[in-house]
């Protein structure tokens, strides 16, 4: 009976210990996890906010608030195998700091958020890593990567989305047997006239369907091949989905005389719709539900507390390697310094005639944060009836947060205008006399029956481009070099009746003779002519 008793209390004793050794190792694990998580937002807490205010004032990206609170629940559903593992820091995830930092340094340099964002995520995620350790780090990876999807991205794919909710429509039109007649992402049938805009291109249906997708597969699968076909589902299904809302919104408001579906009611529909295909989504892939993993093994032998002068080490370097980037970015930063104004000139060239104080359409680009500008027109010399060709140039002399070349605020003709609308946007590549040229191609209608054909395209440095990741890239050499970032937006404008090659031939004859002007105006202006 003693001997019973004294193995009792050994056994006691020894499972008091390790329950103590677990919960010191916890306590402070989780005390240099918060320590960790709040160094890294404070280092960037600029991007950080850059984040919430873009959840805060679009709906688009709305579904960023829960993305945490989300991810707490993953740990929280995992707390059963938590108790078999602790936290083991190493500082070797640390070194991804240094490709995270400097990605965030060149976002910073070019004023892109969402790498500076994406970059942040990241510098959160090596840092977690860290604190937690690789054993840990791995039973925990989806739950901790899940935050990925709080930066808020996505906006490059409203234009093609547009174009393909506006191309699904326009063929179940025909395909039903109803006349339409279109015009970019504007079509008109017998009953009224209709647009794919912004709002309908589907891209707040896909970026919550992807998350809701992304998250199912891993809560319901534990092959990764299932998984991988259910988020593959997630993409595909709404983009098909939603090109089958705006036929059905369309022919509610064609059967019911454009008296339904024409207002809110029509985003009422929409949301209704894209909940009833989720719906459906989920339920077909419940079907074939993987059973649930097992639990992890415990770690072997004895739960080590975390060494505290080591944790304090790591902590050190990490705020050091935090740190540097933001420093370094405000040692290339000008500090706000005031930009003087740039004049910018009409460049002028043989062959074409200048038209002082003529405004023969009322279009211009709306471009933002410049420091000089110019819109002019011109005409062939010698020609009766030749076409005018509107130039715009923005010169940016020192690009700066909210005076950018490549931001979603320079647009050529913005949603909703209340005369002009863009009717199809393109790339395009011309040949000239002087070589190739890629642009961005624009078609423009007005309510007065005016049409215009736009050419667009950025010149940084001497590179000319229509590619907006292209422009960035060149930007950021531009500013690793020392430099301002300097660069000019250039748009081209003539107008046509019904084919719009009628203007790509004018505009083609004025580059031909005016880009080797309109490049060294640029250079004069920036003060960068050789």
């Amino acid at each position: 009976m003693t001997d019973m008793t004294k193995q009792t209390s050994v056994l006691g004793t020894a499972g008091a210990a390790t329950t103590r050794g677990w919960l010191d190792t916890w306590g402070l694990g989780l005390l240099l996890l918060l320590a960790a998580v709040a160094l890294v937002t404070l280092a960037f807490h600029q991007t950080a906010w850059s984040i919430v205010s873009i959840w805060e004032r679009s709906e688009t990206y709305a579904h960023g608030y829960l993305i945490v609170p989300i991810s707490l629940w993953l740990v929280w559903e995992k707390r059963a195998g938590l108790k078999q593992l602790a936290p083991e820091p190493t500082a070797l995830p640390l070194l991804l700091f240094l490709p995270l930092g400097f990605g965030w340094l060149l976002g910073y340099l070019v004023d892109t958020l969402v790498v500076q964002q994406y970059a942040y995520v990241g510098l959160l995620v090596a840092s977690i890593w860290a604190v937690l350790g690789h054993r840990l780090a791995r039973y925990l990876a989806f739950p901790v990567l899940f935050l990925f999807f709080a930066v808020p991205v996505g906006e490059g794919l409203v234009y093609p989305m547009m174009n393909f909710t506006a191309d699904f429509t326009v063929g179940m039109l025909k395909l039903t047997g109803i006349p339409v007649y279109r015009e970019g992402t504007f079509f008109t049938i017998p009953s009224g006239q209709w647009s794919v805009v912004e709002a309908c291109s589907g891209m707040r249906y896909l970026i919550a369907s992807v998350t809701l997708g992304v998250l199912f597969a891993y809560l319901t699968y534990t092959r990764w091949w299932k998984r991988a076909l259910f988020v593959l589902f997630s993409i595909v299904v709404p983009i098909i989905a939603n090109g089958f809302r705006a036929y059905m919104i369309v022919m509610i408001g064609h059967l019911s005389d454009m008296k339904l579906a024409v207002g809110v009611d029509h985003l009422i529909y929409g949301w209704v719709f894209f909940g009833i295909i989720i719906t459906i989504m989920f339920l077909v892939g419940s079907i074939w539900r993987d059973p649930a993993a097992p639990l992890p093994q415990p770690a072997p032998g004895r739960v080590q507390p975390i060494d505290r002068r080591r944790a304090l080490r790591l902590l050190s370097v990490m705020a050091v390697a935090a740190l540097f980037w933001p420093a370094a970015a405000w040692a290339l930063s000008d500090h706000g310094g005031k930009v003087a104004p740039v004049e910018v000139q009409a460049p002028r060239a043989p062959g074409w005639t200048l038209m002082p104080g003529a405004d023969l359409w009322d279009w211009r680009p709306r471009v933002v944060g410049t420091d000089g500008s110019l819109y002019a027109f011109y005409e062939a010399a010698g020609e009766a009836d030749a076409r005018p060709v509107g130039l715009y140039l923005g010169i940016y002399r020192t690009q700066r947060q909210g005076a950018e070349l490549v931001t979603s605020a320079n647009m050529m003709i913005e949603q909703e205008h209340p005369v002009w609308s863009d009717t199809m946007v393109r790339p395009r590549r011309v040949e000239l006399a002087s070589g190739a040229i890629g642009l961005e191609q624009h078609l423009l209608s007005s309510r007065r029956g005016e049409r215009l054909l736009i050419w667009t395209w950025y010149l940084v440095g001497d590179s000319h481009t229509a590619n907006p990741y292209l422009a960035k890239l060149l930007e950021a050499k531009s500013r690793l070099l020392g430099n301002r970032g300097e660069a000019a937006l250039v748009a081209v404008a003539a107008p046509y009746d019904e084919k719009p090659e009628e203007a790509a031939a004018v505009l083609t004859a004025f580059l031909d003779n005016v880009l080797p002007a309109i490049d060294a105006e640029v250079s004069r202006s920036l003060g960068t002519t050789p």
